[in-house]
C-alpha cells in the first residue's frame, strides 16, 4: 500500500494549480446575505457580490473564467442556517454565466413570482479559468 502526504501542491511551473485529469472541482462558490447586512458569509474566487435590487444580484470573481461557457447553479434559503419552518414559503433561484468575470443570480418567490431578498443566497461555478 502506498501513501502521499503533501501540504502545497502546483503545477510543475511551480505557481499554477495542477491539472485534474478526467476530474473537475468548483471554480468558485459563495454564500451571501441579502437580507441582513448584504455580505458574503463565506466564498471562494469571489471578490464581491453587487446587490442590483430585490433579489437580484452579481457574484464577481477573483479570477475570471475562460469565456461565458459554464455552469452556476444557485439554491436560497430565507434563514442562514438553511432550516426550513411551517411558515417558510417555495422560490426559486435563476442563476446564469452573465459573462466571463461574473454570474447573475435571481430569486423569486413562487408563491408571487416577485423578486425576493433572502438571508442565504448560494452560488457553486463549475467549467474552466482564463
Amino acid at each position: 500500500m502506498s501513501e502521499v502526504r503533501a501540504d502545497t501542491i502546483t503545477a510543475s511551473d511551480g505557481t499554477g494549480p495542477v491539472t485534474l485529469t478526467k476530474q473537475s472541482a468548483a471554480k468558485a462558490w459563495s454564500i451571501f446575505d441579502q437580507v441582513n447586512s448584504n455580505t458574503i458569509d463565506d466564498s471562494f474566487n469571489i471578490s464581491t457580490i453587487t446587490d442590483r435590487g430585490t433579489g437580484s444580484t452579481y457574484g464577481n470573481y477573483t479570477n475570471s473564467m475562460s469565456s461565458v461557457n459554464y455552469t452556476v447553479m444557485g439554491a436560497s434559503s430565507p434563514v442562514a442556517s438553511g432550516s426550513m419552518s411551517a411558515t417558510n414559503q417555495n422560490r426559486s433561484t435563476i442563476s446564469s454565466a452573465d459573462t466571463a468575470s461574473r454570474y447573475s443570480m435571481n430569486v423569486y418567490a413562487d408563491s408571487s413570482q416577485a423578486l425576493q431578498d433572502e438571508e442565504s443566497q448560494q452560488a457553486l461555478v463549475h467549467g474552466d479559468l482564463a
